[in-house]
């Protein structure tokens, strides 16, 4: 313990302010790395947002295709049983 105080005693104020350039460059250094890993996924998830459209199908155009298909569900039952009464 009394080494460490005499170590820290004999430190000059020019080193402290050296380790404490030190670590504020890496902390920037850090912060900026996680700023810009944030920046890039929002990035991506604009990206997948805007291609959505052209990879899903949204409810009301399904919905639509849906009705289409039975529409002609319907009228080809309806000709297999018009058929079936004129035999």
């Amino acid at each position: 313990m009394e080494l460490l105080s005499k170590y820290l005693i004999t430190l000059s104020n020019m080193e402290l302010q050296q380790l404490f350039d030190i670590v504020i460059t890496f902390a920037g250094f850090l912060a900026g790395w996680v700023l810009n890993n944030i920046s890039k996924a929002i990035e991506r998830l604009d990206s997948d947002i805007r291609d959505m459209p052209k990879d899903y199908v949204t409810k009301d155009d399904y919905h639509r295709d849906i009705d289409e298909i039975k529409s002609i569900c319907k009228q080809i039952f309806d000709k297999l049983d018009n058929k079936a009464d004129k035999n």
